[in-house]
């Protein structure tokens, strides 16, 4: 009579003579004790139980069983059984164990014998592998979520064409900000906008610096006829109208020429004319309310650096049109808080009929003001104020003169309707003043070095900082960019640190434009399918650092000759280096990047941001890097470029979301760090189609 069959063996019977055999095996389990189960019973006898047929040759009869003249087994420690097949995995196991312990030993013994060097070697092998398999999850994620995740974003509504968040007049209104303050930045709970801004139906790529610095595209713009010849502050007058363009003739007969106007500034401060205000220490200008930018655009060729600031305005904006210019400016407004600059980060302060009525709300302007400017600069004000007849306007110029000296500040001349004072260079001055003459010193828990849009003080603040440097103290430009030894301690470096960083971008912007340079042609994009447009178009000038560190990438695009400028921001995430980059002659702003930047649509040709994706999303934040990258596309212009350097993991997910923004997008290994990569990115021309 026949066995059942073995699992494994169909079609092959045990013969009877087994049988014997059988009973020997089941007398020995017997005999186990109970707590002997196979398992049990392979870690105490792992190699005899592996080499049993081995000891028992020529078939003799073994302890555990013998082998059949079939050639199969009725000893269940044989692999055809279920119960072998069992052992036998237990011996792979502890097999296993044995060769990791083993492992695991030599590698500790390895790694205490090798050099530090060789140690950092390893570790960066295993960030590789780290970053490689975050990667792959990464990708994995993507595909698990499904195509509708990677839907391409729809375009807004033609009223988001120049829409401006967080300064929005509607929005802020409904906010319940009807207190004057209407105009004021309100970033707390606006709505996102989860869409792509169009361009206006006409618009056309900017000319070419130094082209489009006199003319602009009417239709890029939103202005009327009627803005552009209404009086209004002094470079507001010195445009040309005509059907397409608009065009700024500073030296035209037609208009008082800023370069006269200019140049009557240097001889109130006792310089021979304006290109002598480097050598009297001035670099950087804040124009406040800056008409449309003519002033600083005579100033540029004379390497001065002046931002303007003024109110968000939805028609006629004169931070839109210098911004089209390819000239610095932001959407700021002095009415209620503090601008995110550091304290002592201007030489010079201007305002030419900018609205600002200085005399209001106690002088508190004033104060702020104060606050901005350095040891020894100046501030420049012109009004029909500073030459008026009537008692009225007498008394508030009266008002303004005596409190200007209350802080400390010299008339150093007025004429016609311009008034140049110097603020003080030495601490003393303030504890000299007479008890109650003047506003109070902020104490240091008031005295912020760079407040972020902080309700204004009503104290004079920047006297507590040790970056209480006069301007005629500090090196001239371009020599300023260079901070000497002393400088650089009070920002906490040193000056192999400076170099090694200026070193590392000029290295960092020779590959950029090595990398840009097949892409871009004579400075303009090249379309396929279409002969290469001829110049003037599109070419860098607006550029944005949105993790600006120390300014080493905007020292070295000036030293490579590039006709740029860079607004350099310092994230709120991570250290404060803003005061080190005002120090070095170039301008900045603080700013945190879950908010809307103050800035109009297009205003930007380059968008940089190197290890800004590290810095916001290694925790937490209340948004998403798709609203990083929306935020990106509203303040690019058409055809505009994006370079993002960062780790591999994050690069690769910026990669994928590039996809529903419609940019073109490019991943680049970078030669110096095999940890990091660059993504390499341009926005589409696309506009809306006229109805």
């Amino acid at each position: 009579m026949s066995r059942p069959l073995q699992r494994g063996v169909s079609g092959i019977q045990i013969p009877d003579s087994q049988s014997k055999e059988k009973t020997e095996k089941e007398d020995l389990d017997k005999k186990a004790p109970s707590d002997q189960s196979p398992s049990s019973l392979w870690l105490r006898f792992p190699l005899r139980l592996l080499f049993a047929d081995s000891n028992n040759s020529n078939n003799s009869p073994s302890k555990y069983g013998n082998i059949t003249d079939n050639g199969f087994a009725s000893d269940p420690f044989i692999v055809g059984s279920p119960r072998s097949r069992l052992n036998l995995l237990h011996f792979l196991k502890f097999s296993l164990l044995l060769i990791v312990v083993l492992a695991l030993t030599g590698s500790f013994w390895w790694t205490l014998s090798i050099s530090s060097s060789s140690r950092g070697h390893v570790y960066h092998g295993y960030r590789r592998l780290q970053e490689r398999l975050v990667s792959d999850l990464l990708d994995i994620g993507e595909f698990t979520r499904g195509p509708a995740k990677l839907k391409e974003l729809e375009f807004c509504s033609q009223e988001f064409e120049n829409y401006v968040p967080c300064f929005n007049v509607s929005e802020n209104l409904a906010l319940g900000n009807s207190d004057g303050n209407k105009l004021d930045r309100q970033c707390g709970r606006e709505l996102r906008q989860n869409c792509l801004v169009l361009t206006p139906v006409n618009y056309k790529i900017p000319l070419r610096w130094p082209t489009g610095r006199d003319v602009i595209w009417v239709a890029n713009v939103k202005i009327t006829a009627q803005e552009v010849l209404s009086s209004g502050s002094l470079t507001k007058r010195m445009m040309m109208l005509d059907e397409e363009q608009i065009s700024f003739r500073s030296a035209s007969l037609m208009f008082d020429g800023v370069e006269d106007y200019s140049h009557q500034i240097a001889e109130m401060i006792g310089l021979r004319n304006e290109s002598s205000f480097l050598q009297a220490g001035v670099r950087t200008i804040l124009d406040i309310g800056c008409g449309y930018g003519s002033f600083g655009a005579h100033l540029f060729q004379s390497q001065l650096l002046t931002m303007c600031v003024a109110n968000f305005e939805p028609s006629g904006s004169q931070v839109q049109l210098t911004l089209e210019r390819g000239l610095p400016a932001m959407v700021a407004s002095f009415t209620s808080t503090q601008l995110p600059y550091p304290s002592l980060s201007f030489d010079m302060l201007h305002c030419a009929r900018c609205g600002i009525d200085w005399d209001q709300k106690g002088g508190i302007f004033l104060i702020e003001a104060d606050r901005l400017l350095r040891p020894g600069g100046y501030f420049v004000w012109t009004s029909p104020l500073t030459n008026a007849r009537n008692k009225e306007s007498q008394k508030r110029w009266k008002f303004v003169q005596d409190f200007a000296q209350s802080i400390c500040w010299e008339m150093l001349s007025q004429q016609d309707e311009t008034a140049v004072w110097k603020k003080t260079s030495k601490k003393s001055c303030y504890s000299s003043r007479k008890p109650g003459s003047g506003p109070s010193l902020c104490g240091k828990s008031h005295d912020i070095e760079t407040p972020y849009y902080r309700v204004l003080q009503n104290c004079i603040g920047g006297t507590q900082n040790s970056r209480w440097i006069p301007i005629e103290k500090r090196e001239a430009w371009p020599s300023r960019a260079n901070l000497n030894k002393n400088e650089l301690a009070v920002h906490g470096l040193q000056s192999d640190e400076l170099a090694e960083d200026t070193d590392s971008w000029k290295t960092a912007v020779n590959n950029y434009w090595s990398l840009l340079s097949p892409l871009i042609f004579s400075d303009h994009p090249k379309r396929p399918g279409e002969e290469d447009p001829s110049p003037p178009y599109n070419m860098f000038r607006n550029v944005l650092d949105m993790n600006a560190e120390f300014g080493g990438f905007n020292l070295a695009l000036l030293q490579a000759k590039k006709s740029v400028w860079v607004m350099n921001v310092v994230s709120m995430s991570g250290p404060n280096h803003l005061p080190l980059i005002q120090d070095r002659g170039f301008v900045g702003i603080l700013h945190d990047w879950c908010e809307a930047f103050p800035s109009y649509p297009r205003t930007y040709d380059l968008v940089h941001a190197a290890g800004l994706l590290s810095l916001e999303f290694a925790k937490p934040r209340r948004c998403t890097m798709l609203d990083l990258f929306i935020e990106i596309d509203r303040l690019l212009r058409p055809e505009g470029w994006v370079i993002i350097r960062d780790t591999v993991p994050l690069v690769e997910s910026a990669r994928a979301l590039t996809t529903q923004l419609k940019w073109d997008a490019r991943v680049i290994e970078t030669e110096s760090d095999s940890d990091q990569r660059l993504l390499i990115c341009q926005k589409p021309f696309y506009k809306r189609q006229s109805s």
